[in-house]
C-alpha cells in the first residue's frame, strides 16, 4: 500500500513540475527558427503534401514572402481547405492546389506534364509529403508504400521537373528526411520488403533514402546553380503517426516536448530562403543549422547504388 502511495505521489510531483515548467519546455522543444527576412516575389514554389502539418505551415510562410505557392496534394479537398486557411491568414496569398498522388507513378507523370505545360519557372521544390509506419501496403505500381511515397515518388517527380529547375536557376530543392535515417539501412537484397516487413525499419530505410538521394543529386547538379539539401524537421505534433498506436500514444503523453507544425516547418523554410545557403548543397540540416548525418548516409557508393536501383524500378534514365 505504501509503495502505491509513493508511486502516486511521485507521479503527482512530476505532473506538477511539468505544468510549472511547461512554457520553458515548449520554448526549448520549439528548436531553431528561420530568421531570414528574404522575399520571394516573382518566385514559384512547389510543395508536396502541403495540405497539413509542416507542409501547410511552409506554404503559409512562403506565400507571405510573396511566392506563388503550388500545393501538390493527394486529397484535393483537404488541399483546398488548407489553401483557404492560408488566404484567411494572408489575403494576398498566391496559392493554388493541384492533385498529386505520390503512390501512383501515372499520377506523378500526369501532374508533371500539366505543370510543365502551365508553369514557366520553378525556383523552389520542397519534397515534403510522406507516410510513416503504415501497415504493409503497396503503391499502384507495386512498391512498398513507405519507400514508394517517401523516396521513389519524389525521385520520379524531381526527375520530371529537373529541367525546369535548371532553367529557372538559381533554384533550390529541399528534401524532408528525419532523424530516423540514423536507424535505417538500405536493404538492397529486399528493397521493397517483399521478404519481410517491419513498419519502423521500412520508415527508417525510406528516410535514409531521402538523405542519400539529396546528397547524390547535389553531386550530380554541381555547377548547375541548383542546390539540394535534406532536413530533419524534428519531432512534430501531426497526424503522420496515425498508423502507429504506440507512437500515437507516446506523442499524446509527451506532446509538450514536441514541436508544433509551425516550429517543424522552420528548417524547410530556412533551407528554401536563407541567403547564406545560396550556394551550399549536399548538406543535412536540423533546427536551421547543419546536422549530423549517419555514416550510412554518407557513403557515396551506397548513394550511387540506390540511385541506379531507383532509376531501374521507375524505368527512367537521368542525364548526367
Amino acid at each position: 500500500m505504501m509503495v502505491l502511495v509513493l508511486i502516486v505521489a511521485g507521479l503527482g510531483v512530476v505532473a506538477l513540475l511539468m505544468v510549472l515548467f511547461a512554457p520553458h519546455i515548449r520554448k526549448y522543444s520549439a528548436g531553431g527558427a528561420c530568421m531570414s527576412m528574404a522575399r520571394l516575389d516573382g518566385k514559384t514554389v512547389l510543395i508536396t503534401g502541403a495540405n497539413t502539418g509542416i507542409g501547410k505551415e511552409t506554404a503559409l510562410d512562403l506565400a507571405i514572402r510573396g511566392a506563388r505557392v503550388i500545393m501538390a496534394c493527394r486529397d484535393v479537398e483537404k488541399g483546398e481547405e488548407a489553401a483557404a486557411f492560408i488566404r484567411r491568414i494572408y489575403c494576398k496569398a498566391n496559392v493554388e492546389v493541384r492533385e498529386l498522388d505520390l503512390a501512383d507513378t501515372s499520377s506523378i507523370r500526369a501532374f508533371a506534364q500539366r505543370f510543365l505545360r502551365e508553369v514557366n519557372h520553378l525556383h523552389i521544390l520542397i519534397n515534403n509529403a510522406g507516410v510513416m509506419m503504415c501497415p504493409y501496403m503497396k503503391t499502384k505500381d507495386g512498391f512498398e508504400m513507405q519507400l514508394g511515397v517517401n523516396h521513389l515518388g519524389h525521385f520520379l517527380l524531381t526527375y520530371l521537373l529537373i529541367g525546369l529547375l535548371k532553367r529557372s536557376a538559381p533554384a533550390r530543392i529541399v528534401v524532408v528526411s528525419s532523424l530516423a535515417h540514423n536507424f535505417g539501412w538500405i536493404r538492397f537484397h529486399d528493397l521493397l520488403s517483399q521478404g519481410s516487413y517491419n513498419s519502423g525499419l521500412a520508415y527508417c530505410q525510406s528516410k535514409l533514402a531521402n538523405v542519400l538521394f539529396a546528397r547524390e543529386l547535389a553531386r550530380r547538379l554541381n555547377g548547375s546553380s541548383v542546390t539540394v539539401n535534406s532536413v530533419h524537421p524534428g519531432s512534430v505534433r501531426s497526424d503522420l503517426v496515425r498508423h502507429s498506436t504506440v507512437m500515437s500514444l507516446l506523442f499524446s503523453l509527451f506532446s509538450m516536448f514536441l514541436k508544433s507544425p509551425r516550429d517543424g516547418a522552420q528548417t524547410s523554410i530556412y533551407c528554401a530562403v536563407a541567403e547564406e545557403l545560396h550556394s551550399l548543397t549536399g548538406k543535412h540540416f536540423s533546427d536551421c543549422a547543419p546536422a549530423f548525418v549517419a555514416p550510412q548516409g554518407r557513403k557515396e557508393e551506397t548513394a550511387k547504388k540506390l540511385w541506379d536501383a531507383s532509376s531501374e524500378l521507375l524505368g527512367i534514365v537521368w542525364d548526367d
